[in-house]
């Protein structure tokens, strides 16, 4: 499909340069003085090329839209696969969203550190949470610095991997029986 755009763009390109050739030939012929029917096949040729310019424009366009009904095809897919997922797990999400928070309780956060640390933790950056905050970024960086102080962790990174490292087991299944 990307291959065809490119044909599609070089085509339309060419069409435009034979198009401005021919016009400009022809306003030089019509000053010269050439003879009508000389200018007539000249003009011809002028709608042949912007003929190929719309005929090609169309492929184009039809093929743009191609893409934008397959990437929507393959957002709602995305949309329905994660919402079967939150249905299916909608008790654990719940429950994880309970015990994050009575761990942010537990480290003392502030409500609004608590909030901020949530945004963080669903991948939103300082800038993103400022907005929905309505609050400047300095402001969000010094919360999320409060946040690390007060959980004990360096970073974004070390806050996720406070909450996930217990859910993923680290390799496989017969880690457990290892141990044993």
């Amino acid at each position: 499909m990307i291959e065809n755009k490119r044909v599609n763009l070089w085509a339309i390109l060419i069409s435009l340069m034979i198009c401005v050739l021919i016009a400009l030939d022809m306003v030089g012929d019509y000053r010269e003085g050439v003879h009508w029917q000389h200018l007539l096949l000249e003009l011809g040729i002028l709608s042949l090329s912007l003929s190929g310019i719309v005929y090609f424009w169309r492929l184009y366009c039809l093929s743009a839209q191609a893409k934008i009904a397959l990437l929507r095809h393959d957002l709602e897919l995305a949309n329905r696969q994660a919402r079967h997922w939150r249905d299916a797990n909608r008790d654990l999400i719940v429950g994880l969203a309970k015990q994050i928070q009575q761990q942010f309780d537990s480290w003392q956060l502030t409500r609004a550190e608590a909030e901020v640390g949530m945004f963080m933790l669903k991948g939103l950056s300082h800038a993103q949470i400022a907005e929905l905050r309505h609050s400047s970024e300095r402001t969000i960086r010094d919360q999320a610095r409060a946040i690390y102080r007060k959980a004990g962790v360096n970073n974004r990174i070390e806050l996720s991997a406070f909450f996930l490292e217990d859910l993923l087991m680290p390799n496989g299944p017969q880690s457990e029986a290892d141990e044993n």
